[in-house]
């Protein structure tokens, strides 16, 4: 078929390598000059299959609430009449009950398991470098964090996923450079996650692609998606573009692109940050990539650099830096690799997370003919892309997925 995916990031780039290795006649279309420069650019580069996790978990509401008000904050909630942020609030906070996290927290790692996998085919197939860096430390700051951790660990040992439970001198021995004034109550060991650098991966994956016969159409914005027949037809400015079927696969844009066809999703934009730093001591600096539970900042070694990200920023739609964002980023550096880099003159980015309440993507037929998605990967799309391209791919295919797809498809909104 002639099939047309839109969106240029790391899921729609891996959605496009695998629809062309199928066959297909494939065309991505995506608004910015090349891949991976919108949600995919400055993420975290966390690939924790092990740690993939849903926002919404027990004691997550009470944790936020505790850092509201406070200047190096995690997450800021702007006031805002935005009646779909609202709507998404009330359906998060119900998915925080502990039997829907675990639902939630296995279908997230159903995905992300089958997507590293992928990701190991493929880069031992085409001996890829991303920058990849082996293991991922879940840093506790205090006795509390521990505890909220509770029902992640029982999971993690329910499914027997490698995974050590260590206090803060054996952590520092994983880490040597973690610093030894920054109270540290234990850590999570995850000796199998790892961390790479995103966009390197998505620009490799371009060229695959398009070896394959892909083509790629960048400054280009579908602004409609409308069914003309039997065919699909993108509506980008005064042109008409038409295929046997799309993909949408456009991070937040989806949402806007699903509602025109009457497909209403519960998408969301969470504004995230990062700051990326040259290193300047490397006997100071992180071997591989570590979170600190307590601020929910990922910290990755990406070369000769250390990109520090995370927050969660609701009720805007602005993609403009926000001081407070930065210097949480900047705290997070300076506690636990202090000598390893200058973050204030870090090279600072912020994007939106496509996130739904409940953490899980969702992947492949809608009720419209031809008409697919590959969506709401929130904070782990990198983790999960090259899965999801597989599966979605699969899907378009006529062919089953290779893993059970309860709980990822559009009918689990009804």
């Amino acid at each position: 078929m002639q099939v047309a995916v839109i969106g240029g990031g790391v899921v729609g780039v891996c959605t496009a390598y695998f629809l062309a290795a199928a066959g297909h006649e494939t065309v991505v279309v995506e608004q910015r000059n090349n891949v991976a420069e919108q949600a995919s650019f400055g993420n975290a580069g966390v690939i924790a299959p092990g740690y993939a996790t849903p926002w919404a978990a027990p004691g997550m509401p009470r944790k936020i609430l505790s850092y509201l008000f406070k200047s190096e904050s995690p997450v800021r909630l702007r006031p805002t009449m935005d009646r779909a942020l609202w709507r998404w609030i009330r359906q998060w906070l119900s998915e925080c009950e502990l039997d829907r996290y675990r639902i939630n927290k296995e279908r997230m790692q159903r995905v992300a398991f089958y997507s590293r996998d992928i990701l190991h085919q493929l880069r031992d197939h085409y001996q890829l470098e991303y920058e990849q860096t082996q293991g991922y430390l879940q840093l506790f700051r205090g006795e509390r964090d521990l505890l909220l951790a509770e029902p992640a660990l029982a999971l993690l040992a329910e499914h027997e996923i490698p995974h050590r439970l260590v206090d803060a001198a054996a952590a520092r021995a994983i880490e040597p450079a973690l610093s030894q004034t920054t109270g540290l109550a234990g850590a999570l060991h995850l000796p199998n996650d790892e961390a790479g650098n995103c966009p390197l991966f998505a620009k490799q994956m371009r060229y695959l692609a398009q070896s394959l016969g892909a083509e790629f159409h960048f400054g280009t914005t579908v602004s409609a998606i409308r069914r003309d027949g039997g065919r699909i037809g993108l509506q980008i400015g005064d042109r008409s573009f038409e295929s046997d079927a799309v993909v949408v696969a456009a991070g937040v844009d989806s949402a806007a692109l699903l509602e025109s066809l009457g497909i209403r999703i519960p998408l969301y934009p969470v504004k995230g940050y990062s700051a990326t730093a040259p290193i300047k001591n490397f006997d100071e600096a992180p071997i591989a990539a570590l979170m600190d539970e307590s601020y929910k900042v990922a910290i990755t070694r990406l070369g000769n650099r250390i990109r520090i990200a995370g927050t969660a920023e609701l009720g805007t739609r602005d993609l403009a830096l926000r001081d407070a964002a930065l210097r949480t980023l900047i705290k997070v550096g300076d506690d636990w690799f202090p000598l390893a880099a200058n973050y204030r003159a870090a090279n600072f980015w912020c994007g939106a997370r496509p996130m739904l309440p409940d953490g899980a993507p969702l992947l492949g037929a809608t009720p419209l003919k031809n008409i697919f998605i590959n969506i709401g990967h929130g904070s782990t799309g990198w983790a999960m892309a090259a899965g999801s391209g597989k599966i979605v791919a699969d899907i378009v295919s006529g062919r089953t997925p290779d893993i059970d797809m309860d709980g990822l498809t559009l009918s689990r909104y009804g």
